[in-house]
């Protein structure tokens, strides 16, 4: 059910086939933004594994998501596609321009999310397969995580000027801490590399109307949290939630609305 009457926004949002990605393309719709679902399901032995429901979530066809907003009134477009290709965020743009119109919201949720690590353990405190660190697991993970957020946000920042736009939001996703990600290290270190670009951006295209901050959820279900996790969570001192998706969505949400216009180059920690 639509909240509001239509607006005249655009939203490109990165992971939208599942998790907070989708919950978030789901929120933004209903108040009237246009949403391109941007998503790539996982290829590769073992993933997409309907037995693991974190891979089984992350398979699921983005047009699931965009169909489902159209049957809610809304306006929406799915595509699939790399973000490790450089080549591939103008041509997101390319494709919300000519099917719904100008960005003016980006949301870098997607993650090439591998979990390696500098130790010899072969699995994680939550019995996840670990991986040493290597150019391939860094490469990846930098490319989608790091590399194409800021190509995105230069993307929105050009075609901003061109037309003359103030208006505009940018939100990424987070991860990690001070002492880094330990047992995640190169998804936390490119999550950091993310969170430097974004706060950049607050300062640098502050002047065009357009804010810029960071989301640090906490542990949320997308799918990957058991009753070990839960357990986890409840016996420690700074996790305090596991969150469902639409709750961390209603902050990103928030952040893309009028109502946050002073609320720039902040990294927000949800817990």
């Amino acid at each position: 059910m639509r909240e509001t009457s239509s607006t005249s926004h655009v939203a490109l949002v990165t992971g939208a086939n599942q998790g907070i990605g989708a919950a978030t393309a789901r929120a933004l719709a209903a108040r009237g933004v246009a949403v391109l679902c941007a998503y790539l399901r996982p290829r590769g032995p073992g993933e997409g594994d309907a037995a693991d429901p974190y891979h089984a979530a992350r398979s699921i066809d983005g047009e699931e998501v965009a169909a489902r907003i159209r049957r809610a009134g809304g306006r929406a477009e799915a595509i699939e596609a790399d973000l490790g290709d450089p080549a591939v965020p103008g041509r997101l743009f390319d494709v919300a321009e000519d099917r719904l119109g100008p960005v003016d919201i980006l949301v870098n949720n997607a993650s090439g999310w591998i979990q390696d690590t500098f130790t010899p353990d072969p699995a994680d405190r939550f019995d996840r397969p670990l991986r040493p660190v290597t150019a391939q697991t860094w490469s990846r993970q930098f490319a989608v995580d790091a590399m194409a957020p800021a190509l995105l946000i230069g993307e929105l920042a050009r075609r901003h000027r061109a037309r003359g736009a103030g208006w505009g939001r940018i939100v990424g996703l987070t991860s990690g801490g001070d002492l880094g990600f330990p047992g995640e290290v190169s998804y936390g270190a490119a999550k950091a590399a993310q969170t430097d670009y974004t706060l950049s951006a607050a300062a640098e295209l502050a002047a065009l109307g357009i804010t810029a901050n960071v989301v640090r959820p906490p542990v949320t279900d997308t799918g990957w949290v058991t009753d070990e996790v839960r357990r986890f969570v409840a016996s420690s001192l700074t996790h305090f939630h596991v969150a469902d998706p639409d709750e961390v969505a209603k902050t990103i949400v928030f952040l893309a609305s009028d109502e946050a216009g002073l609320i720039t180059g902040n990294v927000i920690t949800l817990r």
